[in-house]
């Protein structure tokens, strides 16, 4: 699995990049928000991505940040949403939105994006209705998933970056994070220091 990939921006489209590692390119399907955030050509530039493997192709996915691959990981278990639709749908609304049409299944929102029929805007609804809340930076934006965040955004990361250091999965320390900080007052939160923050992180884990 390449989860990441940093090296020369060799070609651009509207669609797709092709990064030059150790002599090597590589194409990445990429949303249109993702291609709008690369660099010129020649320069370095840096992507997450995913492997999609079927018995015919092997075919690498993109993202500018972790949010946005978050959220293609999410959409892609839904049924009927493959990884060519999931970036059609990221390249017309940004997670945070997305998240929160979700939350409140706004229909209309979700059938405006690109493939997204009524069926399909519902069944995003029933599946990932409680678990968008856990998407790294849009926790505090999605109404009823518990405490508000009062974490600061880069102490929220940092924990983030700490337990995947860790080797747990980006998404079990997100779901983690969510629940530690329903265990504790917005005020208590807000007052922790990185290091317990990571602590009671870790206990949400146990």
């Amino acid at each position: 699995m390449i989860s990441c990939l940093k090296g020369e921006l060799f070609q651009k489209s509207q669609e797709k990049a092709t990064l030059l590692v150790n002599g090597v390119g590589y194409e990445v399907f990429l949303s249109s928000a993702s291609v709008e955030k690369l660099p010129q050509l020649g320069e370095e530039a840096f992507l997450y991505t995913y492997t999609h493997v079927r018995e015919d192709a092997l075919h690498l996915f993109g993202f500018a940040d972790t949010d946005e691959k978050q959220m293609f990981l999410l959409l892609i278990n839904v049924s009927g949403v493959g990884p060519k639709l999931a970036l059609a749908i990221l390249s017309g609304i940004r997670p945070a939105d997305l998240a929160r049409a979700i939350a409140t299944k706004d229909i209309a929102r979700l059938t405006g994006l690109s493939g997204v029929g009524k069926k399909t805007a519902e069944r995003l609804c029933l599946d990932l209705k409680d678990k968008v809340g856990v998407i790294a930076g849009t926790a505090e934006e999605v109404p009823d998933f518990g405490a508000a965040s009062q974490v600061e955004g880069g102490k929220e990361k940092d924990v983030i970056s700490a337990l995947v250091n860790l080797g747990y999965p980006q998404s079990r320390a997100n779901i983690a994070l969510a629940a530690m900080k329903r265990r504790f007052t917005p005020e208590s939160l807000a007052e922790m220091p990185l290091q317990e923050l990571i602590r009671e992180t870790l206990r949400s884990l146990a």
